[in-house]
């Protein structure tokens, strides 16, 4: 009768473990491309059936190294350094680290019987009514000392506790990943900013340029028109040329000036106590070639979508905590210690006690409060698994923004290499022609205006090449090890 009994309990208890644990985690179908659209990568993996394919494994902690080595800029690599230290964002994510992982071992706590020990004194006066005496007779008080050990211990019979402590895990995974992505992005918003500051920079240089030339002409007109070889319209020219130069150049000191105060606070400093010192970005400068790799890839690198990731995980432990609240809970309790009127009594063996307990308990009516948290878990993950495609989404387009934008601006710098050099050839034929009497000062002005606003959007499409590069490489998830970026380095420097 006993092994029927059992035969019969057995598969009960499986059905009911099975129903109430955390469901076997499924990680959501994505469409991968085997590569992008916009790279020239040739290292997919091509199975034999003519297929292109990588396997992704996560990889969320897999060194990224220092990649702003790769642009070999001493003052970038400092700004970095400094930025890692004292700025008060990455500060904040470290905290949450900090307050995640001991959240994480809370939860781990639950795993182990949990033992406390009291030791307290108690002073007592109690009714004669209480004792069955009769009113009015007088009671003295007494005091008693106790010495009490107790533990407790819940059974994870349907999951509660493995259950949550996985969910608390992939919390912090979650942090921890956050916390990768926004350093990441402090990393790469003081690239971003000092280059921008670099290519500002070189615009009022170049505009300094255009600003002297403009002085020349003011002077020279000045000269003939005091000899009477010119009218004063063509020296009324030269002056407001001269002054529309020096009012762009101011307009760009104030861009300069807004670009040095974002960069210090990156840098976790005051505005007032920062100064970027000048340093064109020139045009001798080699950007580093980025790897863009395969798309599979990005999955494991970009740190938002491991943390997307990790959310899901969370959100599937946690159906599992919803499912097990509907069954019964085992706790187990004992306890033991002494009580006396004088504390060295508490100790005497006649003075012992003791309990062992155990509590099965088990909701009969809630409301429908579990059963809705069920659903409330259920459609949690279903959030997190949409949030979880829309940064794979997210990631892949910014690949594809960055990959394009570079391909689009070497092929706008080339042509604007080009002419450079025709404006400068202009612009000193325009000069002889003028100074030999061959040519009117409206047409030495448009030669001049050609070449400045020449010089200007190659100086500004530098400054653009360096901030989209720094940006594929915030959108690929980090950069690669220090050698591999000096080898890139020096690759890139051969090439030129």
């Amino acid at each position: 009768m006993n092994t029927m009994i059992a035969r019969g309990v057995a598969p009960l208890l499986a059905v009911l473990l099975t129903a109430c644990a955390a469901p076997q985690f499924k990680q959501p179908a994505i469409e991968v491309p085997g590569a992008f659209k916009e790279s020239q990568a040739t290292d997919v993996k091509t199975a034999a059936d003519g297929t292109r394919w990588k396997m992704a494994q996560p990889a969320e902690q897999q060194p990224r190294g220092e990649w702003w080595l790769a642009f070999d800029d001493a003052g970038l690599n400092e700004l970095i350094a400094e930025a890692t230290r004292n700025n008060a964002n990455l500060a904040v994510a470290t905290a949450r680290v900090r307050q995640a992982r001991a959240i994480a071992g809370v939860a781990e706590a639950d795993r182990v019987p949990q033992v406390n020990a009291g030791i307290g004194a108690n002073r007592v006066r109690q009714s004669p009514l209480e004792l069955g005496l009769p009113q009015g007779r007088d009671v003295r008080p007494s005091t008693s000392y106790s010495a009490q050990l107790s533990a407790s211990y819940e059974v994870d019979l349907f999951g509660r506790v493995s259950s949550n402590v996985a969910a608390a895990r992939a919390d912090a995974l979650t942090v921890e990943a956050n916390y990768r992505s926004v350093l990441l992005s402090l990393q790469a918003d003081v690239a971003q900013t000092w280059f921008r500051l670099r290519a500002t920079d070189a615009e009022l240089a170049t505009l300094a340029e255009t600003v002297r030339l403009r002085q020349e002409n003011v002077n020279i007109n000045q000269r003939r028109f005091d000899l009477g070889d010119i009218g004063e319209f063509d020296l009324s020219r030269a002056k407001t040329e001269l002054a529309t130069a020096r009012a762009e150049a101011i307009g760009l000191e104030r861009q300069r000036t807004n670009a040095e105060h974002a960069l210090a606070v990156l840098l976790g400093k005051p505005a007032a106590a920062f100064t970027a010192a000048v340093n064109p970005l020139l045009e001798a400068g080699v950007l580093p070639a980025i790897p863009a790799g395969l798309p599979s890839s990005l999955l494991e690198r970009r740190p938002d979508i491991a943390a997307a990731q990790r959310a899901m995980e969370a959100s599937n432990a946690r159906i599992g905590v919803a499912r097990a609240a509907m069954f019964p809970a085992l706790s187990l309790n004992a306890g033991g210690g002494g009580i006396g009127p004088a504390f060295a009594d508490v100790f005497k063996w006649s003075s012992r006690s003791w309990v062992l307990g155990a509590l099965l308990s088990m909701p009969v009516i809630d409301g429908g409060r579990n059963r809705n948290n069920i659903v409330r878990s259920e459609a949690a993950l279903e959030e997190s698994v949409g949030q979880y495609r829309q940064s794979v989404l997210t990631a892949f387009a910014e690949v594809e923004d960055n990959l394009a934008g570079l391909r689009i601006l070497a092929g706008q710098t080339e042509r604007i290499e080009e002419a450079v050099v025709s404006a400068r050839r202009s612009a000193d034929l325009a000069q002889k022609l003028y100074a030999a009497g061959r040519s009117s000062y409206l047409e030495l002005l448009d030669a001049q205006r050609n070449l400045a606003s020449v010089e200007r959007s190659a100086v500004q499409l530098r400054g653009e090449r360096a901030v989209t590069t720094v940006a594929l490489i915030r959108a690929l998830g980090g950069g690669w090890d220090a050698a591999t970026a000096q080898t890139t380095v020096n690759t890139a420097q051969a090439r030129n």
